[in-house]
């Protein structure tokens, strides 16, 4: 089966889109876990118009929006990635069977909250599933964060169930960290079964130093980092930072615009004032970079020696300034760097053949979530089908 799977992240930048051949593989090679076979066909990427972005990073965690055009946006949503996957299937001349679709997410509170009387947790992933099936005219799975919420998950992380099937060695003690808006890890022990993994968000991925860049330089993102390598790092002000309550916060975890926004970027701006400003971008790209040690220190690194390497994908992998960063702070922690382009994943395609996956699980009713990582009382079948 031909799965295309559509990843749009917190960054809100575009869409991210991967074609992924799966199948029934003959013999699992871990055992007590079933291993789909999986190819990548191709993967490409598309800009959101310029105005879709600007709407989209105005509603992520606002106040206030209008309900007409938060319908309108899920619509508009759906006919965008529609056209991505037509497009894909057009330049790798193949078709897909099923379309695995995050969509976008404006909200996520994975924390359970007083609301009207009772504990609730959301999220909203928007991006109608329905136009995605009656346009590309095969089955959509889309909408899969609720039903790992709805069995007492924060419903994130959902990679790490394709981390453990890419990554899981029977010698070596592997961490999978993905930096996307928000950055986040799996990990892997050596020779591990599901239930020892070990994921959550480490907190701010591009999203801060993006929102930095673009207040300040009027660019959507800092380009190879050149802005950061120009500017002087504050380090009392990482310290601080990594001192507040949610870098402390036990896993399982996760966080998204809620937590470091565009509120939280204001906030860093003022705190470095007096600074210039790419002083203030090399010191967001260092909190990225030091935040994801400080999680591995606290909350991995359990004894010394049982991991080996740090397996670095998404968008921040293509920085070389939060890249030398992170080697830097890895090296007291043991930890070789990597990329996920050296297992034969593109870094920018994991995500999207994430979902891939999950789409194909769904499909064979299979659960696809990973309880120690989400925090759910039990593993559950991810997704809302659409058909065409």
């Amino acid at each position: 089966m031909i799965v295309a799977g559509v990843m749009s992240g917190t960054s809100a930048d575009g869409i991210n889109l991967a074609l992924v051949r799966l199948g029934e593989a003959r013999r699992a090679t871990i055992p007590g876990l079933h291993r789909p076979a999986l190819e990548l066909i191709g993967h490409a990427e598309y800009p959101y118009p310029k105005d879709v972005r600007k709407f989209l990073l105005a509603t992520m965690n606002a106040k206030q929006a209008s309900v007409a055009d938060l319908s309108r946006l899920n619509f508009l949503l759906g006919e965008l990635y529609a056209d991505a996957v037509l497009a894909t299937q057009r330049r790798f001349r193949v078709k897909a069977d099923l379309v695995g679709c995050h969509g976008q997410t404006i909200y996520h509170q994975g924390e359970a909250a007083s609301f009207r009387g009772r504990k609730i947790r959301a999220t909203w992933q928007t991006g109608e599933g329905a136009v995605i099936a009656a346009r590309v005219g095969v089955p959509v799975v889309s909408d899969f964060r609720p039903a790992d919420l709805a069995a007492g998950g924060k419903g994130a992380p959902l990679v790490p169930f394709l981390d453990f099937l890419l990554y899981r060695d029977s010698r070596v003690g592997r961490i999978v960290q993905n930096i996307g808006g928000i950055a986040n890890l799996t990990a892997i022990p050596a020779g591990a079964s599901a239930k020892q993994l070990v994921a959550f968000d480490t907190g701010p991925g591009n999203m801060v130093i993006d929102a930095m860049t673009e207040r300040l330089f009027h660019r959507p993102y800092d380009q190879d980092g050149k802005i950061a390598a120009a500017g002087r790092v504050l380090d009392s002000e990482i310290m601080d930072i990594l001192r507040e309550s949610f870098f402390r916060r036990k896993p399982p975890k996760t966080t998204g615009r809620e937590e470091f926004g565009r509120e939280f970027a204001e906030r860093l701006i003022r705190r470095c004032r007096g600074a210039i400003p790419p002083d203030m971008v090399a010191t967001a790209t260092a909190l990225t970079a030091a935040s994801i040690a400080d999680a591995i220190r606290r909350f991995v690194l359990t004894r010394r020696g049982a991991y080996r390497e740090l397996i670095v994908s998404g968008g921040g992998s293509r920085n070389p300034t939060l890249m030398a960063m992170l080697a830097n702070k890895l090296r007291p922690l043991g930890l070789q760097l990597r990329f996920s382009d050296e297992f034969g994943l593109p870094s920018e395609a994991k995500e999207a053949v994430a979902f891939a996956l999950l789409a194909y699980e769904t499909w064979n009713r299979r659960p696809s979530n990973v309880p120690s990582a989400t925090g759910a009382k039990k593993p559950v079948i991810l997704g809302k089908i659409s058909y065409a």
